[in-house]
């Protein structure tokens, strides 16, 4: 997965490092997984509906445009605006710090080389801040 080079963020290269779309998944599904165990998620999944397949799609096509992959969120939903989108939503510190526990949790179990991990990681952290300024909690 690119262990020659370990530059990421150019082109499709975050895209084949995450597995390509099925790689995707696996991480949005165990992203989901922990969303739901989680007890520091239990107000961001109640934000969520009770069947997550629709949600589940929606961020494995999202994460595949944003790694340099197929634009599959546009494809089948249209243009998002990821802050707007979640404008609504009361998004603060706790909420934000939240979703970034579950997403590294999921992110530790897959087989990405650390040096991913760390780069996907730090560079989800900006589009989860933005919604938090966004958003109406504190």
């Amino acid at each position: 997965m690119g262990s020659e080079t370990n530059v990421y963020g150019i082109a499709d290269s975050s895209y084949k490092a995450a597995g390509e779309l099925s790689g995707i998944i696996k991480l949005v599904d165990a992203f989901y997984d922990f969303m739901g165990t989680l007890p520091e998620a239990k107000k961001i999944r109640s934000m969520h509906p009770q069947n997550l397949s629709e949600s589940r799609k929606k961020l494995a096509y999202f994460l595949s445009g944003w790694l340099g992959g197929p634009k599959l969120y546009s494809e089948y939903f249209g243009q998002i605006k990821l802050p707007v989108a979640h404008r609504h939503l009361p998004i603060g510190l706790a909420e934000r710090d939240a979703w970034i526990l579950c997403m590294q949790k999921a992110v530790s179990i897959q087989p990405y080389e650390d040096s991913f991990k760390d780069y996907l990681i730090e560079k989800l952290r900006i589009p989860a801040e933005r919604i938090r300024m966004v958003c109406s909690a504190p």
